[in-house]
């Protein structure tokens, strides 16, 4: 199964893409979307949405994985990365791929064992479960391994839960 994982941003979008099977992750692509802060706001959602839909097409993945929000502080920057996130995941409903949610505390946990890890240690994690000589770089894209990971790790479990489900139906 082919998973991609997306960090969301307005500023950069993470993406990770890994091919799932039996446990074992291969990489294929980690990298980000940029566009320029002195882009129009609306123009810089205009790229993000074409370069995630032509990231879509090129590496045709099976499900999409992606960081929940978490509105912390600054509610006006909170709302600007839903709507890049709404125009990231856009490309992937218009072509009906399962979309599933993962908070930074899942992620952290399914990766390190422990919610509360730091960067480094969920990224050396990442590095090690795909056999990579280097940490991935930038921050974004690693982050988005480390989510598409936390769907192929969480795939086993959400497949008993819905045989389970459906046996009790």
């Amino acid at each position: 199964m082919r998973i991609m994982g997306i960090d969301p941003g307005y500023g950069i979008v993470g993406y990770g893409v890994v091919e799932y099977s039996h446990g074992h992750f291969t990489p294929i692509k980690a990298g980000t979307i940029k566009t320029p802060s002195d882009l129009e706001f609306l123009k810089r959602l205009r790229v993000i949405y074409l370069d995630m839909q032509g990231l879509i097409e090129h590496y045709r993945p099976d499900e999409i994985a992606v960081e929940k929000l978490f509105f912390n502080t600054n509610i006006t920057t909170g709302i600007d990365v839903a709507q890049a996130r709404g125009v990231t995941l856009l490309p992937a409903v218009m072509q009906n791929l399962p979309v599933y949610e993962y908070t930074p505390l899942q992620v952290k946990s399914s990766i390190v064992g422990y919610g509360y890890a730091e960067k480094k240690q969920v990224q050396e994690m990442v590095r090690s479960m795909l056999h990579l000589a280097q940490i991935i770089k930038p921050d974004d894209a690693a982050d988005a391994m480390a989510i598409a990971i936390t769907h192929g790790l969480s795939l086993n479990t959400r497949r008993v839960m819905e045989k389970f489900d459906k046996a009790a139906k």
